[in-house]
């Protein structure tokens, strides 16, 4: 039984090992709603995912070199000008990229999809004009590029001919030396593949379908049987090959089984390919001494070119690989200042020359990027403005250089050795949405137009800790409250725009004597504002103790007042309520009022009567008794 447990343990701990040894490998299938293997080789593809935009199409496969995948992803110019992929969670290392171009139709002249790539945020290539035309390796760019940050940003940039169309994507980790190039080569070194050839191979393959390594990243070889004019023979054969899928470029065998010959009608053997010019360009030479004419040192002796001049004097393949059937790999970069490059290979010692096959390589130094503080800021500008998606804020701010966000201007900061934010351009947009307290972390602005748009609420004070700004200009928006005292602390700044706003309030006293020191302030069109010649004049200024008690005696004024109003109103009510009484009944009063005249004139004459006869009666005595 302990044995048992034992055998189990190790045979775990033997498959954690080889898994763990085993390279990361992601595909996407771009468009697929799920999972789907490719024939001949079932390799899987995963459901689409990563993507920043675009919309899944049906797809026109361009080439037998890309899989046999049924959907894409495109990218109209109404989705912005730049769109991603962004894949997460990819282990640190260097790693084989390699991206499939789709066609959603046949194009036309006028309409093929001519666009530009990069790579965490450096251009690698641009596709040229009649590329869907060509059966070959235009159909895909394939870099070698270190991946340091957990992330692969893949960006497709629109030049306004044709809309991007992804097939697929394939992230390959390969040996953190691979096609490592001597002094120069580090972790900022890109190598884009020019043209890989397998020489004296009928058949274009990629190495899984004869048994590469998977730490060579499954690439792909492009045959040719000859070098052109009859000058070469393909020769082949079944023998082992010594030292081939070694670290760390682990090269498949069949790569050194086959090669080309010169014959004796031109000794020479002579490849030439278009470049683009003032580049570097990394060669890398396959040779294996597969010829059964030859078995020795000294046999063939051959002195290899490049655009004239000799790189590698008097190479013994024998001598240097260590025997027949033995790889030797020989490689050099130079820089190109025209368009082509040639690699000629003159035999010095026999009378053929022999090659097995072909890696050209543009070398690209990576860019490097903004600064992650300042992308977040912009990420977080980008939401609380709601920028539509046709300004394209996707992947990095300031790379390519070619392509940077719409409205955003860059500076190299030599500092911090990053790029950096030092202009917003964002005015007559029709941009929505608040100023959020994040643009204070876009240190090294010199200049903010939002100008002309719909953008409200209050200033952000953390505005005024941008001490870099020369220009803020938020004229002709809604921003309201009033302005921040923080504003004065920009001692730098020149030109401040705040017109037609809703803003109110005192201006700042550090604001208001800037302006006698050449700087450029408008405060006009906020009914508001107060404070400065041209503004309204502003009231004492009150402590909040002293505004409450105003508000406060306010309020009980308006509480007395509305009650003398309402006393009023009712009083008034009453007089004219009996005076519509009295109206009514006047008739009647005036018939009371003739009779009790009457009475009382007979009441006035009666008694006036007996007064006259009491009074006549006292003047003459008594009566006199008979």
């Amino acid at each position: 039984m302990f044995k048992l447990h034992f055998l189990l343990l190790f045979f775990a701990f033997k498959i954690a090992i080889s898994l763990s040894a085993r390279p990361y490998v992601t595909r996407i299938s771009c468009g697929a709603q799920n999972d789907v293997r490719s024939v001949p080789t079932s390799t899987l593809w995963h459901k689409d995912f990563g993507y920043t935009g675009g919309i899944r199409k049906n797809a026109n496969t361009t080439s037998f070199i890309t899989p046999r995948l049924n959907t894409l992803r495109y990218f109209p110019l109404s989705e912005g000008p730049e769109n991603c992929y962004n894949i997460n969670k990819v282990p640190h290392g260097r790693y084989s990229v390699r991206i499939y171009f789709g066609l959603v139709a046949e194009p036309s002249f006028d309409d093929e999809p001519l666009f530009d790539v990069s790579i965490e945020g450096t251009l690698v290539y641009s596709l040229p004009p009649g590329w869907s035309n060509h059966d070959d390796e235009h159909a895909f760019v394939q870099t070698l590029v270190f991946l340091d940050n957990g992330t692969a940003s893949l960006c497709f940039h629109s030049t306004g001919h044709g809309d991007p169309a992804i097939l697929a994507i394939e992230i390959l980790q390969v040996d953190d030396k691979a096609y490592y190039s001597g002094p120069g080569f580090g972790r900022r070194t890109i190598f884009r593949t020019s043209q890989r050839l397998s020489c004296g191979d009928r058949n274009s393959k990629f190495d899984v379908d004869y048994d590469g390594d998977l730490w060579g990243g499954d690439r792909f070889w492009s045959s040719i049987m000859t070098f052109g004019q009859n000058s070469d023979k393909p020769i082949s054969t079944k023998s082992t090959i010594k030292s081939a899928s070694v670290a760390p470029n682990f090269y498949p065998q069949a790569l050194y089984q086959t090669a080309l010959v010169s014959t004796d009608n031109e000794p020479d053997l002579m490849y030439t390919i278009d470049v683009d010019p003032n580049k570097n360009y990394s060669v890398w030479l396959h040779f294996a001494e597969i010829d059964p004419l030859v078995t020795d040192v000294g046999q063939r002796v051959i002195d290899i070119s490049i655009n004239g001049d000799i790189e590698f004097p008097g190479v013994d393949i024998v001598k240097m690989a260590g025997g027949v059937n033995s790889a030797l790999v020989l490689n050099k970069t130079v820089a190109v200042s025209g368009r082509t490059l040639t690699i000629t290979l003159h035999p010095t010692t026999g009378t053929h020359a022999i090659i097995s096959a072909i890696e050209i390589f543009e070398v690209i130094t990576a860019e490097s990027k903004t600064s992650p503080e300042e992308v977040k800021a912009l990420q977080s500008l980008n939401l609380a403005l709601g920028l539509p998606r046709r300004f394209g804020w996707n992947g990095d701010p300031c790379f390519p250089q070619q392509h940077p966000w719409s409205g955003v201007d860059c500076q190299f900061d030599r500092s911090s050795n990053k790029w950096v934010i030092d202009g917003l351009g964002l005015d007559n947009q029709g941009l929505r949405g608040f100023l959020p307290d994040d643009i204070s972390r876009l240190h090294h602005l010199q200049s903010i137009n939002l100008s002309g748009n719909n953008i409200r609420g209050p200033i952000p004070s953390t505005v005024g800790t941008i001490t870099s700004l020369e220009k803020l200009d938020l004229s002709y928006n809604y921003f309201n409250g009033s302005i921040p005292e923080s504003l004065g602390e920009l001692t730098s700044l020149l030109t401040l725009n705040l017109n037609g706003n809703l803003l109110s309030g005192k201006i700042p006293a550090t604001l208001g004597g800037r302006l006698l020191h050449r700087a450029s302030f408008n405060f006009t069109d906020n009914a508001g504002l107060c404070g400065i010649p041209g503004l309204p004049t502003c009231g004492p200024h009150l402590t909040v103790g002293a505004k409450i008690g105003i508000g406060f005696g306010a309020c009980v004024a308006v509480v007395v007042i509305a009650t003398c109003i309402t006393c009023w109103w009712k009083r008034r009510q009453n007089i004219l309520r009996a005076k519509r009484i009295a109206a009514r009944d006047a008739p009647y009063a005036k018939k009371r009022t003739h009779f009790n005249h009457i009475q009382m004139s007979r009441h006035n004459h009666h008694g006036q009567h007996h007064e006259n006869n009491t009074r006549t009666a006292v003047e003459n005595g008594p009566p006199l008794l008979t």
